[in-house]
């Protein structure tokens, strides 16, 4: 039987531990004895976790499966830097004063490449935005299938670790270290991209360019209105904040449309466009609809300036 979190051994109100499963009885013994003690205790409880892993728990919970908020997490979170808004703060920000638990798995074998790094520092990046919170959020991670860098980044972004032999602090916790060893110099774009320098006063016909560039790949009349609020969103973001122009570089790759703007800008903030804009403050919007309305978005940003790489289906 694995071990799980009670509340007798909380040190800190918010918890986040790492559960590590290698199967699917494993995979239920940790999940089910996290959520059946939320629901015990009247907290609202919610699941976020791929498809597969989604049903296993839907089928074992049975008729209490209407007591819990169940969401699949390859839809929800399909791009790592919505999780956080979109996800876990969507719906802890509903149930206001009290204590809320979220069983979240977003990192699973199929992941990409290009994703992973995002969610990585989403992983480390939950401990600064829900510190001090009324907030338990388990995270699992399959050690049969997952390489063995992202089980060990897990025990780096994890203060908690749970597996098969019981419940342990992690000696390897540096969340920070995390954001920083995956803030990378993202690839130049293709030969084959379309490239367009932007200023001030060319915003709207460089918009315009891209939106027909989109059309003419076939984008969906659907795609196309995400499409065409993320390049104003972020060529306008680098006009503002990003020294006053930029360079915005489209392709195609794998059925989506990638953008890539390249400024002057220095984002330091690692939580920006992850939180929600508070109510009734101006600004703060434009990276956290982007995060929303994209498919995946990746950051490089430093002295030097910044490249924000963006996906989205093209259907």
């Amino acid at each position: 039987m694995l071990a799980t979190v009670t509340a007798d051994d909380r040190t800190e109100p918010f918890e986040h531990p790492a559960l590590f499963y290698r199967d699917a009885d494993e995979y239920l013994a940790g999940t089910l004895a996290f959520i059946y003690e939320g629901l015990v205790r009247d907290e609202p409880v919610a699941v976020s976790v791929p498809t597969a892993n989604l049903e296993l728990i839907r089928a074992a919970l049975g008729a209490s499966a209407d007591a819990v908020r169940l969401m699949d997490m390859t839809v929800e979170g399909r791009n790592p830097g919505r999780i956080i808004p979109g996800v876990l703060r969507a719906f802890t920000d509903t149930h206001p004063g009290k204590r809320v638990r979220i069983v979240g798995e977003p990192i699973w074998a199929d992941r990409s490449e290009t994703e992973y790094p995002a969610c990585a520092q989403h992983e480390a990046l939950i401990n600064a935005a829900f510190a001090g919170r009324e907030v338990s959020i388990l995270c699992p991670y399959n050690t049969t299938e997952l390489p063995a860098h992202m089980v060990a980044d897990a025990h780096a972004t994890h203060p908690i670790l749970i597996d098969h032999s019981g419940r342990n602090h992690s000696g390897a916790y540096d969340p920070d270290s995390i954001v920083a060893s995956y803030n990378r110099p993202l690839p130049a774009p293709p030969a084959d991209a379309m490239v367009l320098e932007f200023e001030a006063n060319t915003l709207t016909r460089v918009r315009h360019t891209a939106m027909a560039y989109a059309r003419d790949i076939g984008m969906s009349e659907y795609r196309l209105v995400d499409a065409e609020l993320i390049i104003a969103e972020t060529i306008t973001n680098s006009v503002v904040h990003g020294g006053g122009r930029g360079t915005l570089s489209l392709w195609t790759r794998d059925g989506q449309l990638c953008f890539q703007v390249d400024d002057a800008g220095h984002i330091t903030n690692p939580l920006a466009g992850r939180l929600p804009a508070p109510p009734r403050v101006p600004g703060g919007r434009g990276l956290l609809l982007v995060n929303q309305l994209a498919e995946l978005v990746r950051i490089h940003t430093g002295q030097q300036g910044t490249v924000l790489h963006i996906r989205q289906a093209l259907i």
